[in-house]
């Protein structure tokens, strides 16, 4: 294999290993093995297990990254839900590399690792603004985003300990929550009323978020 086409196999190895096992717990011995190659050639491709697992992140934050891209089409919760679906895919296909990440892992506290995780906060950010028309944000406004994604993390996290609750629930649970959150914001300022009334009149009854409309009013009354 050329230089830059063993590099890759290397990565993907070590990506499978990571979606199986937390990246403390995997050797370079193991990845040579499965990749079929010595322990001094991985050596030679990366200088060490750091170097490896971060340009695995590489990889793995990019194809994060492209899961909150959606197109501009319908309504905004059925939109937000089939970005959970794929957010949901990668977490389950990834459990133990992407609870290792969140919570404590061999490359966490590095400069490259923190910045990979921030830019795939900020691709989500950005494409959650996107989705509501929206190029610059409130300072409210930048507060639910924010806040919503990282629940959306932390409930992957809970998640993953048990699958206790089945995921599409969770998936549609997040969707609510965006318009919970997105709800508490605008009973303060109204410029996020703005963006909340923009939102809702543009979901049907049977959308996620007009389903938590009704069951609201259900409650309510």
């Amino acid at each position: 294999m050329g230089v830059e086409e063993r590099r890759q196999q290397l990565i993907g190895v070590a990506l499978d290993l990571f979606s199986r096992r937390s990246p403390d717990e995997v050797s370079i011995d193991e990845i040579a093995s499965a990749a079929g190659i010595s322990r001094p050639l991985v050596y030679h491709y990366f200088p060490g297990k750091l170097s490896l697992y971060e340009a695995a992140l590489q990889r793995a934050s990019e194809d994060l990254a492209s899961r909150f891209a959606e197109p501009r089409e319908g309504p905004l919760g059925a939109r937000l839900l089939r970005v959970m679906g794929r957010f949901f895919d990668f977490v389950d296909e990834h459990g133990p590399g992407f609870s290792a990440l969140m919570r404590g892992g061999p490359a966490v506290g590095s400069t490259t690792t923190n910045a990979l995780v921030d830019s795939v906060r900020q691709a989500a950010y950005d494409q959650i603004l996107s989705h509501l028309g929206v190029t610059e944000a409130s300072p409210r406004l930048e507060l639910v985003v924010r806040s919503w994604i990282s629940l959306a993390e932390s409930t992957a996290l809970i998640w993953l300990d048990g699958r206790r609750i089945p995921r599409a629930e969770l998936e549609r649970q997040l969707v609510h929550d965006f318009a919970a959150l997105a709800a508490v914001s605008a009973a303060y300022d109204e410029e996020m009323a703005t963006v909340l009334r923009g939102i809702l009149k543009e979901e049907p009854a049977e959308s996620p978020l007009g389903e938590l409309v009704g069951r609201l009013t259900a409650l309510a009354s």
